[in-house]
């Protein structure tokens, strides 16, 4: 396995564990990032959606898929962007930015890791 997709398959476990996590106990993960209990779907939404991510991830090492392994760079500082924006605005907690921080890593990696010998 090359070392850029050593870095998606890290970050594909990561997906999967939180979206699971999102789907079965939301109630247990969101107060460790100051959010509220909640009955309401949107969080296990939100969990199917990053298990999906995750299973992109999966799919993309099996195929060593360099373009997606690119895309993801930018999508994952998008990320990383929106979590402090959001922390900052006042519209989430400032431990929002513990999730932006992981992509922001992952995102590194995976440039450091593309980049040519």
């Amino acid at each position: 396995m090359s070392n850029p997709a050593r870095s998606i398959i890290v970050f594909a476990v990561y997906l999967t564990l939180a979206g699971l996590c999102f789907i079965l106990i939301p109630n247990i993960v969101l107060p460790l990032f100051g959010f509220a209990a909640t009955t309401e779907v949107w969080i296990r939404l939100a969990g199917l959606l990053t298990l999906i991510l995750g299973m992109y991830f999966f799919y993309s090492v099996r195929t060593e898929d360099r373009p997606f392994f690119r895309a993801t760079i930018i999508a994952r500082l998008m990320f990383f962007t929106g979590m402090t924006l959001f922390s900052i605005l006042g519209w989430g907690s400032p431990r929002l930015i513990l999730f932006g921080m992981v992509d922001l890593a992952g995102a590194t990696w995976t440039w450091l890791a593309l980049r040519p010998s």
